[in-house]
């Protein structure tokens, strides 16, 4: 089995320089898209930021495409993606988003629950409001993550 940079992060092999982020919802098409294109766009790198779906759709709901780059983060490379035990155990901090039973707990693992509107099927105004809500949640945590980091200190 060939084994990737996040196989061998998730399996202890390498120490990660960074914080992970993973971003769970069903169809990896609206909020966890959304979440992890702030976060990156947030972040500046100074964090690993994933996103999955349960249930992947096709492609990525175009509103939220729209709303996404209405405040500068660019997700012309963004595709949905399947969930993967991999990406779980890669993952510091596990957010899902409406996704149930579907996301794998591990234990070590950092797990919220983001209660949040899926988008699928909304207005673009809806949609809007949505990203809003992510971005303040996406704020609070980047600035968690970034004090955790920095309170870390040299090893």
């Amino acid at each position: 089995m060939l084994l990737t940079a996040s196989s061998y992060q998730a399996e202890g092999i390498v120490d990660k320089d960074r914080p992970e982020v993973l971003f769970v919802c069903v169809h990896n098409a609206g909020r966890s898209q959304m979440a992890a294109g702030l976060l990156k766009l947030r972040s500046g790198g100074r964090i690993n930021v994933r996103s999955a779906g349960s249930s992947p759709e096709d492609e990525i709901n175009p509103h939220a495409v729209i709303a996404l780059e209405e405040v500068g983060v660019d997700m012309s490379e963004a595709f949905p993606k399947p969930l993967t035990d991999e990406a779980v155990r890669a993952a510091d901090v596990v957010i899902t988003m409406g996704c149930g039973d579907a996301c794998p707990i591990y234990p070590g693992k950092r797990y919220e629950d983001w209660e949040l509107e899926d988008p699928a099927g909304k207005d673009l105004e809806t949609v809007r409001r949505i990203r809003d809500e992510i971005a303040e949640r996406v704020r609070s945590l980047l600035a968690e993550l970034v004090r955790n980091e920095s309170s870390r200190g040299p090893a």
